[in-house]
């Protein structure tokens, strides 16, 4: 809960929840904490009528999957939010990464940025490689780099305010005058690293954002962001959640919502010229 999508996307499942009938059981995991292992066991003791996963391990490529297997065994419906395994047989409700990292770098060259970086979480993470897809995708169509030239500008970090900093400080000295940032939290941590360095935000770097938290349009610039349709898509897992437990299971496939590029104060022109500032030595 330390991302503040995941409050807002809890309130949204859990407010759906509650106009079904249903008593919302809210588990998280806390460094140190109950494993996601441990929490499931806990619920399917209270006899749960189903359980949404929101970022679990079904997320995670390195993790066994037979968790899951083994909990449709038992009997309990569930439903994966953010993560893909086709491993699985089981609903999964993902926004669209790819696309969204399209909107993002769209944005950016539009402004005439050249040398735009990527800061995003653990390569292991199915969320985290679809981005980079739709990252190399956009930059090889519409800058025309190479693969080789694509990864440099790809820095792998913690989500989270400091591994945002610590990202967009690397990103920073390859050159990089825009940083799309893979959460909010990132994406302030960004902003802070170019203030250490005596940068603007935007006039020396474009910050770019991924979620659309609550209250991330008051930040100082407001934050520009990709919107995660949290509605809409909480909504959908409560409704494909209620038809498993009814017995009228939906398709055991992947809903993928769209995301929205959400424009505010943290982008702006590139350098004259529309190229990047040379790596510093």
């Amino acid at each position: 809960l330390e991302n503040p999508i995941f409050p807002a996307l809890a309130q949204v499942i859990g407010q759906a929840l509650t106009r079904q009938g249903y008593t919302p059981v809210l588990a998280t995991q806390t460094p140190g904490g109950s494993t996601e292992d441990e929490l499931t066991e806990m619920l399917v003791d209270r006899g749960v009528s189903g359980i949404i996963f929101v970022s679990g391990l079904h997320a995670d490529t390195s993790a066994d999957m037979q968790r899951y297997e083994q909990l449709r065994g038992q009997g309990v419906p569930f439903v994966l939010v953010n993560g893909f395994s086709a491993k699985v047989q089981a609903p999964f409700i993902s926004p669209d990464d790819r696309a969204a990292m399209r909107l993002a770098v769209t944005h950016l060259v539009a402004l005439g940025h050249t040398r735009i970086g990527l800061a995003v979480g653990p390569k292991r993470f199915v969320p985290v490689l679809r981005k980079i897809e739709g990252f190399h995708a956009t930059m090889r169509e519409q800058l025309g780099l190479t693969e080789e030239e694509i990864e440099e500008l790809v820095q792998h970090s913690l989500y989270t305010l400091e591994g945002g900093q610590a990202a967009a400080t690397a990103l920073m000295e390859r050159g990089c005058t825009a940083v799309v940032c893979a959460s909010d939290m990132m994406a302030l941590g960004a902003i802070r690293a170019a203030r250490r360095e005596s940068r603007e935000v935007p006039r020396d770097l474009s910050v770019v954002g991924y979620d659309d938290s609550p209250l991330i349009a008051f930040t100082d610039p407001p934050l520009t962001t990709i919107r995660q349709p949290v509605t809409a898509m909480g909504q959908a897992a409560v409704r494909t959640l209620l038809e498993e437990i009814g017995g009228t299971p939906a398709p055991h496939s992947e809903f993928v919502f769209m995301p929205e590029l959400v424009v505010r104060g943290t982008t702006a022109a590139g350098p004259a010229g529309g190229s990047g500032s040379a790596p510093r030595p």
